[in-house]
């Protein structure tokens, strides 16, 4: 028995060699480092959304099938023509860096696909940068307030985007082009914003020195006051013979006394 069973059992195996050839290529699947997957199975529960399949060996049945993802950081460079406050042309280039939400492909390839990023990233992108520009007048977007358009593009387009599974990681303004007339004027009134200010910070400076001399010469008026009022002819006298005591008391001093000065007071004389 053993050995009519031996062919049946033999004819098994090579069918299952052959049909492994021939099915194995969809049957097993490696993702790549900075990948991710889900499965789409047509004839069960269609798209398994929520089963994400990391990197490694990856095993399916040869009629399900593998979608495949990139989740690193992507980088997409776009430049576009925008219109300003009071409907000016500008043109501005754009640098973004996003990737999917590792855990969210499955929601993100049921709404957008794989072609997400121009079904979704870069529309929304458009859309926010026009939206936000046309809030400010050329000069702003120019000079004064670039940081800020900057960050509210990217506040915005972040909000917008992590609400679709993508996860944004910067947003860049790489430069604005105004028309050349409109460049030279914006430029020639900064200088001269700029020039006013120096002027203004010199003006302030000199006030303030000016300011602090008066408050000195207050000062030393003051005190020459309080000084004045406080020798009395009594202080004076008194200042005036110790001076006298200690020429005396000089082994340098050569004196000679005679008589008195003004107020009572001995007159020195010296040796000149």
């Amino acid at each position: 028995m053993n050995n009519k069973l031996s062919p049946i059992i033999l004819g098994l195996l090579l069918g299952a060699i052959v049909l492994l050839i021939i099915f194995g290529s969809r049957m097993f699947h490696i993702i790549q480092p900075g990948e991710r997957a889900v499965i789409f199975k047509p004839y069960t529960m269609g798209l398994d959304k929520d089963n994400i399949k990391e990197a490694g060996l990856t095993i399916i049945a040869p009629w399900n099938q593998v979608i495949v993802y990139e989740v690193k950081e992507q980088t997409r460079e776009e430049t576009m023509d925008v219109l300003d406050k009071n409907s000016m042309t500008i043109n501005m280039e754009i640098t973004i860096r996003f990737n999917p939400m590792y855990d969210k492909i499955g929601q993100l390839h049921e709404k957008f696909g794989r072609n997400y990023q121009q079904v979704l990233v870069i529309p929304e992108v458009r859309s926010v940068v026009r939206s936000v520009t046309g809030r400010y007048t050329a000069e702003e977007l120019f000079a004064s307030k670039r940081k800020e358009v900057e960050d509210l593009i990217e506040q915005e387009t972040s909000a917008v985007l992590e609400a679709n599974n993508i996860e944004m990681r910067a947003l860049l303004i790489r430069s604005i082009q105004l028309p050349a007339q409109i460049k030279e004027a914006i430029e020639s009134k900064l200088k001269q914003e700029q020039e006013a200010l120096a002027y203004q910070f010199k003006l302030d400076k000199e006030r303030s020195e000016a300011e602090r001399r008066a408050i000195e010469a207050d000062g030393i008026a003051n005190y020459n006051r309080i000084i004045s009022a406080s020798l009395t002819d009594n202080i004076l006298k008194q200042k005036g013979i110790d001076a006298t005591l200690k020429l005396a008391e000089s082994p340098n001093a050569k004196v000679v006394v005679i008589g008195s000065g003004k107020d009572g007071l001995p007159m020195i004389l010296g040796n000149n």
